[in-house]
C-alpha cells in the first residue's frame, strides 16, 4: 500500500520505542503489533463505525483490518506513518463491506412520520439500521490540525447518518479529510485513485451533507447548554417517563420533536403526535422504567430497562439518544434492543 505521509503523522520519532515494536512486530511478535496499535485502535474504530453505521460491524471491520495489516506487515516499509498505512487498511475494509451490505437507515428514511400512534408496530428486522455508538474512549477534538469535525462532531447521530446517503467512496473521501485531517493526495493513495477524483467526490459528499445537516452540531450546543443543564435535561426526561408525567415530559421537548424507535418503521414529529404515542404505549401501558444516564454518539443518552410482571427484575430495553436545541430535546432516537448494551458497558438487567 502506497506511501503516506501527513501533517498530523503520529508514528513516534526514529531510534523510539515504536521503531523497536515495529522491528519486532515483522519478526513475528503479535504482542510488539498489539503496542503499536493499542494507541490507534479507538480512532480507527470510531472511522469503522462512521463508514458502516454499526459498533457490531466496525468490531468485525476493525478486526479483519487489522488482520490484514499483521499479515501484511511486511509491505509497511517505514516511509509514511504507521498511522496513516492502518487507515489504508481500514478504508479499504470498510469500502469491502459497504458494497457487501449497503447501506444502514433510521425510520425517517423510510418514509413520512405518523400522526397518531401505530399498535402492533412489528420490528423490521430486513432492514439494516443504524446503531448507536458509545463514545467515551473518543477525544473531544479535531483528529488533526487539517480537520473541520471533532472528533465526538463526527459520531453524532444526524452526521453519521447524513454519510450513510453517500456512496462509499464520496464516504471514505470525506472522512478521511475533513474529519481526520489527510489530504487529497494522501487520500488518492488510500484509495487508490486520483486526486482529481477525490477532490471531485468531496464536492458532491459536502452538498449532500450540508443539507441533511443542516444546523449547529451537538457539540455547539451542548457547550452553549452547559453541562449543569445538559444533565438536567437528562435527569428530567428520565424521571418523567419513570413517574408517568405526561406533562413534566412534554416541559422538556420542542414543539416539533421527533421520535423514532428502531428497529419499529414507524415515527413521529410534533408534540401531539410524540405524546399520542409516548402517553400509549411507553409511560402507561409497557410496565415499570429505571434509567441510567450515558453518553452515545457524542450526544446524552439514557440507558433504559423496563419490568415487566413482579419479578422485580427491569430487563435491557433501548438506548435514547437525546438530540437538544437550545435547553429543549428536539430528537429522541430509541435503538431497542439489549444487544446494544454491552458496548456501554452496561448490564443487561437491573433489581431495582
Amino acid at each position: 500500500m502506497g506511501k503516506l505521509s501527513s501533517a498530523h503523522d503520529r508514528t513516534p520519532p526514529p531510534g523510539g520505542p515504536g521503531d523497536a515494536d515495529l522491528a519486532l512486530a515483522r519478526a513475528g511478535d503479535d504482542a510488539a503489533f498489539t503496542r503499536l496499535v493499542r494507541p490507534l485502535r479507538a480512532e480507527l474504530h470510531a472511522h469503522c463505525y462512521r463508514m458502516l453505521g454499526s459498533v457490531h460491524d466496525a468490531d468485525d471491520a476493525l478486526q479483519d483490518a487489522l488482520l490484514r495489516a499483521w499479515r501484511a506487515l511486511d509491505r509497511f516499509e517505514g516511509r509514511g506513518s504507521l498511522r496513516g498505512w492502518l487507515y489504508t487498511v481500514a478504508t479499504r475494509t470498510c469500502l469491502d463491506l459497504v458494497e457487501a451490505r449497503g447501506r444502514r437507515a433510521l425510520p425517517v428514511d423510510l418514509g413520512p412520520s405518523s400522526a397518531h400512534v401505530v399498535r402492533d408496530d412489528p420490528p423490521r428486522t430486513e432492514v439494516a439500521w443504524l446503531g448507536p455508538y458509545p463514545d467515551a474512549a473518543l477525544s473531544t477534538g479535531p483528529a488533526g490540525p487539517g480537520a473541520r469535525y471533532e472528533q465526538r462532531e463526527a459520531v453524532e447521530l444526524a452526521f453519521v447518518a447524513a454519510l450513510q446517503h453517500l456512496p462509499g467512496n464520496q464516504r471514505a473521501a470525506l472522512l478521511l479529510f475533513e474529519v481526520l485531517g489527510f489530504s487529497a493526495a494522501e487520500i488518492a493513495t488510500i484509495m487508490d485513485t486520483s486526486p482529481t477524483s477525490v477532490n471531485s467526490a468531496l464536492a458532491r459528499a459536502r452538498r449532500i451533507v450540508a443539507e441533511k445537516v443542516p444546523g449547529p452540531s451537538q457539540q455547539q450546543t451542548l457547550r452553549k447548554i452547559g453541562d449543569a443543564r445538559v444533565r438536567k435535561i437528562v435527569s428530567g426526561y428520565a424521571s418523567a417517563l419513570e413517574r408517568g408525567d405526561a406533562d413534566a415530559l412534554i416541559a422538556l421537548l420542542t414543539e416539533d420533536v421527533t421520535w423514532s424507535m428502531p428497529p419499529l418503521a414507524h415515527w413521529y414529529r410534533g408534540l401531539p403526535a410524540v405524546m399520542d404515542f409516548a402517553v400509549a404505549l411507553p409511560l402507561t401501558s409497557c410496565g415499570s422504567w429505571r434509567h441510567r444516564p450515558v453518553t452515545a454518539n457524542g450526544q446524552p443518552a439514557v440507558a433504559c430497562y423496563l419490568r415487566r410482571g413482579g419479578d422485580g427484575r427491569f430487563g435491557a430495553w433501548s438506548i435514547s439518544v437525546l438530540a437538544l436545541r437550545d435547553d429543549r430535546v428536539a430528537e429522541v432516537t430509541s435503538f431497542i434492543g439489549p444487544e446494544h448494551f454491552p458496548a456501554f458497558g452496561l448490564p443487561d438487567s437491573l433489581t431495582e
